[in-house]
């Protein structure tokens, strides 16, 4: 009996041995914390006794404390690792997108998140952008912007305070907005940890660690995320330092050179401007001041009015569709040295704005001068001065020019003055009378009047015509042979020009005083007929419009067109006007629908049954018979001259 008992003691404490070695391996491999649970499942399936499986789950759960605090030193060991050579990497800073890249690096891996990122605020914009991802796979997060107080980021940007979420798209702690969500859910973000980047008591940007899955931060990654983020803020402060100190050697190597050349580089500019000035005032024209432009500084040079047409080309390669410096300078470099005030550089050429005060009046390039000295440059922006003064000569002239050819249009409209008079006062202008010419009538409901007529007055000029305000409207009276073409050419040339719809109605062709005269009253209700019929933004002449132009093609034929009109719609017109209704209207939107009532129903934004209503009333009012193929096209034909003769009455 005694011997059965010392056996089975002796197989307990085998078994209790075996479990502690097996225990001792796992923590020696770091195994996972569910292997731990190995050695005493396997005592159990042994019948250990109650005691010794105790014993077994004590030491199983002091290996997973060991195993935790091994751990712990581990990850620790990891972070100041990270810190040390993030340090290092401050030491031997050379690129801060660099070091900014390294740091949000570690921070995904040290905080073993799916998405590791640092935002820097714009204090010129008022909010905080993103710098640097890693993880990161939606390009709308990539390049999102977080208002001040916007999100957690711009809370953490405004408050200075570190601000973590477990879900961050149900936490109503924070200032959700439609971009910032929008954003957030297409990165699949939930858990969000953000830091503030601080230079003393100034937030300049935010360290974030997240994850796709919700889930807490300890304290510890919060701690471990803001020494990242410290380390950050000394990389930017040490990069804009070194940055302020390599300027300051620049500008001081350079302070000794500039003072020297200053004095012969002022005489230079002055002597140019003098002879640039003398040019102009002897009646020089851009050729010959862009010559002189190009002789003094040794390029070509191209000079462009303020709408980008060319004015002239010296030395400059031929205009080609692979030499893009040919062409107008680009509006933001044009704005850059309006700005500035000063020439800008642009791809290898050199651009600056012409200016009378704030007004732009044009630019001027310099092309095969990359190297552009400060002296030189200043010699080139003393030329744009000149060219200022060019500019703002031949705008007089112009000016002067428009007023003439306007008082011309107007005598000729109106037939004040004998034929022959005029025939010589167009000649002076340039215009030949005795030639076919087509006359033009302009209207743009938004676009800028002065604009419009100064549009206008260009055309006129490059094509040898006339142009003005009569009668309230832009008109011009151009050598014309297919009227209807040039009109819609007008008609695009105008809108471009005027950033606005325009409208152009044509007659013409037409020779002499008074057969213009009678033109230009055709153009007018050509005009009509364009607006009424919902042509805004088009040119055409009455041969254009059909049907309808046949009809108002005669000026005589407006009491026929009223009565055609009343006949065919006159007891609809009555019911509205007695009733206040709108069946007209239902009738205008049921021919342009196709005769369908439910895309009627749509256009009207009314019920079907409605529509059915109304059209069961118009068909007692005009007769069963209405809606046959003859007496619909009588009354869509009515319905186009009501449009017409309505518009050519209103105010």
């Amino acid at each position: 009996m005694t011997s059965s008992s010392d056996a089975a003691a002796h197989r307990e404490q085998a078994c209790t041995a075996a479990a502690l070695r097996e225990l001792l391996d796992l923590l020696a491999k770091d195994a996972p914390a569910e292997q731990f649970a190995r050695p005493a499942a396997a005592a159990r399936a042994a019948g250990a006794s109650g005691a010794e499986l105790t014993a077994i789950d004590e030491a199983t759960q002091t290996a997973l404390r060991v195993r935790r605090t091994l751990n712990q030193h581990q990850r620790r060991e990891a972070e100041l690792t990270a810190l040390f050579d993030t340090a290092g990497d401050l030491a031997a800073l050379r690129d801060l997108d660099a070091v900014l890249r390294a740091i949000v690096h570690r921070a995904k891996l040290l905080l073993r998140t799916d998405v590791a990122y640092l935002s820097l605020n714009d204090p010129a914009a008022g909010d905080t952008y993103m710098r640097v991802t890693d993880g990161s796979v939606s390009a709308a997060f990539q390049n999102l912007r977080l208002g001040m107080g916007e999100g957690l980021g711009g809370l953490v940007a405004q408050t200075a305070r570190p601000y973590a979420t477990g879900d961050y798209e149900v936490d109503p702690r924070f200032q959700h907005t439609t971009p910032i969500d929008s954003a957030v859910l297409e990165e699949g973000l939930h858990a969000i940890l953000g830091v503030p980047l601080r230079q003393g008591t100034h937030v300049i940007g935010v360290l974030y660690a997240a994850d796709r899955t919700a889930r807490a931060f300890t304290p510890d990654e919060g701690a471990l995320l803001s020494s990242l983020a410290d380390h950050a803020a000394i990389a930017i402060d040490s990069a804009r330092r070194m940055e302020e100190t390599r300027a300051a050697l620049v500008d001081l190597n350079a302070a000794s050179q500039t003072i020297r050349a200053h004095s012969e580089a002022m005489l230079r500019a002055e002597d140019a401007h003098d002879r640039l000035t003398d040019l102009v005032l002897r009646g020089g024209d851009f050729t010959e001041v862009a010559t002189a432009i190009g002789a003094l500084l040794s390029g070509g040079t191209l000079i462009h009015d303020a709408d980008g047409t060319e004015l002239a080309r010296v030395d400059a390669a031929p205009r080609t569709p692979q030499a893009d410096f040919c062409a107008p300078p680009p509006a933001k470099a044009v704005a850059a040295s309006r700005a500035s005030g000063r020439a800008v550089p642009l791809d290898g050429t050199w651009v600056c704005a012409v200016l009378a005060g704030p007004e732009l009046l044009g630019s001027i390039a310099l092309t095969g001068r990359p190297d552009l000295g400060e002296a030189d440059r200043r010699l080139f922006e003393r030329a744009g001065v000149v060219t200022a003064l060019l500019l703002l000569l031949r705008r007089s002239a112009a000016e002067a020019e428009d007023r003439v050819r306007g008082e011309l249009l107007g005598d000729l409209l109106s037939l004040s003055g004998t034929p022959g008079r005029l025939a010589s006062r167009a000649r002076r202008l340039d215009v030949d009378l005795a030639l076919p010419h087509a006359v033009f009538v302009a209207h743009g409901d938004t676009a800028s009047r002065r604009l419009l007529l100064s549009s206008a007055a260009r055309a006129a000029r490059t094509r040898c015509g006339l142009s003005g305000l009569h009668h309230d409207h832009v008109v011009l009276v151009l050598p014309a042979d297919d009227t209807g073409v040039r009109a819609r050419a007008l008609a695009a040339e105008l809108t471009q020009a005027a950033g606005a719809p325009v409208t152009v109605g044509a007659a013409g062709p037409a020779t002499g005083p008074e057969a213009l005269s009678q033109a230009h009253a055709e153009a007018l209700r050509c005009l009509s007929a364009l607006r009424a019929l919902g042509h805004t933004g088009q040119g055409a002449d009455l041969p254009d419009l059909g049907f309808l132009g046949v009809l108002l093609g005669d000026d005589t034929n407006d009491t026929n067109l009223d009565s055609y009109v009343r006949r065919t719609l006159g007891p609809v017109l009555d019911y509205d006007t007695k009733r206040g209704t709108e069946l007209i209207h239902t009738l205008r939107a049921y021919y342009a629908c196709g005769m369908s009532q439910s895309k009627a129903k749509e256009s009207l934004h009314v019920h079907v049954n409605t529509v059915v209503q109304r059209l069961d009333r118009i068909g007692h009012l005009l007769g069963a018979d209405w809606q046959s193929p003859e007496r619909s096209l009588e009354i869509q034909l009515a319905l186009r001259l009501h449009a017409y003769t309505w518009a050519a009455t209103s105010p």
